[in-house]
Order: C-alpha cells, then structure tokens, then sequence
C-alpha cells in the first residue's frame, strides 16, 4: 500500500508556471504506474499525464501536451508535475494517483488506479 501527499498548488497568472510535486511512503515506489489526473469545479475527474514505473515512458492528455512535464524520482519516491504555459482552464483540484503495473503499461483511467492522494488547487487568472 501506498500514501500519496501532494503539494506546489497555488495561484498564478495566465502564463505562469507551477511545479507540483507528489511524496509517496512506502518501499516499493519503483512497482508503481504514476499519473496526475484534475477536477474542475462541476466536471468529471480527467485524466492529465502519467509516467511508467520505469520512467522512460510518459504520456500526455491533449490539452497539456508541449506545456506540462511528468517526472519521477524512485530514489526519493516522488512524481512531479511542471506546468508552464499555464490557462485559465487548468484551474482544478490536482491529484496524483499510483497503481501497480508492469514495466512500460500505461494508464489513462481514474478507475484504473488504486492510490490517490488528497488533491492540491491550481488556480489560473486571466
């Protein structure tokens, strides 16, 4: 099992760049898929980048493709998520998930994963 915590939420102008980063417990961070996923007041939970448990693959939804970047860091068991170029739209709550895979699997779906963390708010002015 495995606890998520995320932080790096903020408010910044439309432009503007944020780094979020996500801290997981546990051993066995290296055996997790991770992915950052967001919800916007009164939609559905959407699906925003993920990155294999290796980390050679990552994988991006359209709308933040070319202006965000997932990384990760096994030895420090966290995930990042930098986020330039930011719009309005990209305001959300922010959350960051995990789910056991195997090597170069990639996972798009909320359901898919098993871990969430709390959520961070992003909020973008115009």
């Amino acid at each position: 099992q495995v606890q998520l915590v995320e932080s790096g939420g903020g408010l910044v102008q439309a432009g503007g760049s944020l780094r979020l980063s996500c801290a997981a417990s546990g051993r066995t961070f290296s055996s997790y898929a991770m992915g950052w996923f967001r919800q916007a007041s009164g939609k559905e939970r959407e699906f925003v980048a993920t990155i294999t448990r290796g980390g050679p693959t990552t994988y991006y939804a359209y709308s933040v493709k070319g202006r965000f970047t997932i990384s990760r860091d096994n030895a420090k068991n966290t995930v990042a998520l930098q986020m330039n170029s930011l719009k309005p739209e990209d305001t959300a709550v922010y959350f960051c998930a995990a789910v056991v895979t195997l090597p170069l699997v990639v996972r798009t779906r909320p359901q898919e994963y098993d871990y969430w963390g709390q959520g961070t708010q992003v909020t973008v002015s115009s």
